[in-house]
Protein backbone atom coordinates (compact mmCIF):
# COMPACT_ATOMS: atom_id res chain seq x y z
CA UNK A 1 0.00 0.00 0.00
CA UNK A 2 1.39 3.38 -0.98
CA UNK A 3 1.80 6.29 1.39
CA UNK A 4 1.26 9.97 0.60
CA UNK A 5 4.32 12.15 1.29
CA UNK A 6 4.35 15.83 2.26
CA UNK A 7 7.52 17.82 2.97
CA UNK A 8 7.26 21.29 4.50
CA UNK A 9 10.11 23.76 4.95
CA UNK A 10 10.00 25.43 8.37
CA UNK A 11 11.86 28.25 10.11
CA UNK A 12 11.92 26.82 13.64
CA UNK A 13 12.25 23.04 13.85
CA UNK A 14 11.64 22.69 17.61
CA UNK A 15 8.51 24.84 17.52
CA UNK A 16 7.24 22.98 14.44
CA UNK A 17 7.90 19.58 16.05
CA UNK A 18 5.81 20.65 19.07
CA UNK A 19 3.01 21.89 16.79
CA UNK A 20 2.85 18.83 14.52
CA UNK A 21 3.27 16.39 17.42
CA UNK A 22 0.19 17.93 19.03
CA UNK A 23 -1.70 18.02 15.73
CA UNK A 24 -0.93 14.37 14.93
CA UNK A 25 -1.05 13.18 18.57
CA UNK A 26 2.27 11.48 17.91
CA UNK A 27 5.97 12.17 18.26
CA UNK A 28 8.16 12.07 15.12
CA UNK A 29 9.58 8.69 14.14
CA UNK A 30 12.81 10.42 13.01
CA UNK A 31 14.32 13.54 14.56
CA UNK A 32 17.60 15.14 13.43
CA UNK A 33 19.07 18.61 13.96
CA UNK A 34 17.50 19.87 10.72
CA UNK A 35 14.73 17.36 9.99
CA UNK A 36 11.81 15.46 11.50
CA UNK A 37 9.44 12.87 10.06
CA UNK A 38 6.14 11.30 11.13
CA UNK A 39 5.09 7.98 9.57
CA UNK A 40 1.38 8.16 10.28
CA UNK A 41 -1.21 5.47 9.63
CA UNK A 42 -4.26 7.68 10.15
CA UNK A 43 -4.08 9.44 7.77
CA UNK A 44 -1.56 7.24 5.95
CA UNK A 45 1.15 9.83 5.29
CA UNK A 46 4.90 10.32 5.48
CA UNK A 47 4.96 13.92 6.78
CA UNK A 48 8.39 15.57 6.97
CA UNK A 49 9.67 19.00 7.97
CA UNK A 50 13.12 20.50 7.60
CA UNK A 51 15.16 23.65 7.97
CA UNK A 52 17.23 23.40 4.82
CA UNK A 53 17.40 27.07 3.82
CA UNK A 54 14.27 27.04 1.68
CA UNK A 55 11.34 29.41 1.83
CA UNK A 56 8.95 28.25 4.59
CA UNK A 57 5.89 26.41 3.29
CA UNK A 58 5.17 23.46 1.05
CA UNK A 59 8.47 22.08 -0.23
CA UNK A 60 7.25 19.08 -2.23
CA UNK A 61 4.69 16.27 -2.36
CA UNK A 62 5.25 12.62 -3.13
CA UNK A 63 4.17 9.03 -3.24
CA UNK A 64 6.14 6.48 -1.23
CA UNK A 65 6.03 2.90 -2.53
CA UNK A 66 6.44 -0.02 -0.16
CA UNK A 67 8.00 -2.29 -2.80
CA UNK A 68 9.96 -2.17 -6.03
CA UNK A 69 6.90 -3.43 -7.94
CA UNK A 70 4.75 -0.59 -6.58
CA UNK A 71 7.46 1.86 -7.59
CA UNK A 72 7.46 0.49 -11.17
CA UNK A 73 3.69 1.08 -11.32
CA UNK A 74 4.13 4.65 -10.09
CA UNK A 75 6.92 5.28 -12.61
CA UNK A 76 4.61 4.10 -15.42
CA UNK A 77 2.03 6.66 -14.26
CA UNK A 78 4.67 9.40 -14.26
CA UNK A 79 5.28 8.72 -17.94
CA UNK A 80 1.53 8.88 -18.65
CA UNK A 81 1.30 12.21 -16.81
CA UNK A 82 3.92 13.72 -19.12
CA UNK A 83 6.50 16.32 -18.32
CA UNK A 84 10.19 16.19 -17.55
CA UNK A 85 10.92 13.17 -15.36
CA UNK A 86 14.21 13.21 -13.48
CA UNK A 87 15.13 9.59 -12.73
CA UNK A 88 17.47 9.97 -9.81
CA UNK A 89 17.87 6.25 -9.11
CA UNK A 90 19.53 5.15 -5.86
CA UNK A 91 20.32 8.11 -3.62
CA UNK A 92 20.59 9.33 -0.04
CA UNK A 93 18.01 11.90 0.94
CA UNK A 94 16.29 12.84 4.19
CA UNK A 95 18.47 10.44 6.18
CA UNK A 96 17.30 7.49 4.06
CA UNK A 97 18.54 5.45 1.10
CA UNK A 98 15.94 5.37 -1.64
CA UNK A 99 15.34 4.86 -5.32
CA UNK A 100 13.48 7.88 -6.62
CA UNK A 101 12.31 10.02 -9.48
CA UNK A 102 10.99 13.57 -9.63
CA UNK A 103 8.49 15.41 -11.79
CA UNK A 104 6.89 18.84 -11.59
CA UNK A 105 3.14 19.21 -12.02
CA UNK A 106 1.81 21.87 -14.44
CA UNK A 107 1.82 24.44 -11.60
CA UNK A 108 5.46 23.78 -10.74
CA UNK A 109 4.95 21.71 -7.58
CA UNK A 110 7.67 19.07 -7.32
CA UNK A 111 6.48 15.48 -6.87
CA UNK A 112 8.84 12.82 -5.56
CA UNK A 113 8.19 9.11 -6.16
CA UNK A 114 10.34 6.77 -4.12
CA UNK A 115 10.94 3.44 -2.41
CA UNK A 116 13.04 3.60 0.76
CA UNK A 117 15.55 0.78 1.09
CA UNK A 118 17.43 1.76 4.25
CA UNK A 119 18.79 4.49 6.49
CA UNK A 120 21.51 7.05 5.79
CA UNK A 121 23.73 8.96 8.19
CA UNK A 122 23.33 12.22 6.24
CA UNK A 123 20.50 14.27 4.77
CA UNK A 124 21.76 13.97 1.19
CA UNK A 125 22.11 16.68 -1.43
CA UNK A 126 18.60 16.84 -2.92
CA UNK A 127 20.09 16.96 -6.42
CA UNK A 128 17.20 15.18 -8.13
CA UNK A 129 14.65 17.63 -6.83
CA UNK A 130 16.84 20.60 -7.77
CA UNK A 131 17.21 19.26 -11.32
CA UNK A 132 13.42 18.78 -11.64
CA UNK A 133 12.73 22.30 -10.36
CA UNK A 134 15.42 23.82 -12.60
CA UNK A 135 14.06 21.97 -15.65
CA UNK A 136 10.58 23.37 -14.99
CA UNK A 137 11.80 26.91 -14.31
CA UNK A 138 13.91 27.08 -17.48
CA UNK A 139 11.47 25.48 -19.89
CA UNK A 140 10.32 27.78 -22.67
CA UNK A 141 6.69 27.42 -21.69
CA UNK A 142 6.93 27.86 -17.92
CA UNK A 143 5.04 30.92 -16.71
CA UNK A 144 6.84 33.43 -14.53
CA UNK A 145 5.90 33.04 -10.86
CA UNK A 146 3.22 35.45 -9.70
CA UNK A 147 4.40 38.05 -7.18
CA UNK A 148 3.33 37.29 -3.62
CA UNK A 149 0.89 39.73 -2.10
CA UNK A 150 1.08 40.33 1.64
CA UNK A 151 -2.11 39.39 3.42
CA UNK A 152 -3.44 40.92 6.64
CA UNK A 153 -2.30 39.07 9.77
CA UNK A 154 -5.88 38.27 10.71
CA UNK A 155 -6.46 36.35 7.45
CA UNK A 156 -9.27 38.72 6.45
CA UNK A 157 -9.29 41.08 3.50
Amino acid sequence: MKRFHVHVAVDDLKQSIRFYSALFAAEPSVTKTDYAKWMLDDPRVNFAISTRGRQPGLDHLGIQAESGDELKDIYARLHQAGGNIVEQGQTSCCYARSEKSWIDDPSGISWETFHTTGESTDYGDGSGERVARLAHETSCCAPAPAPKVAEPACGCS
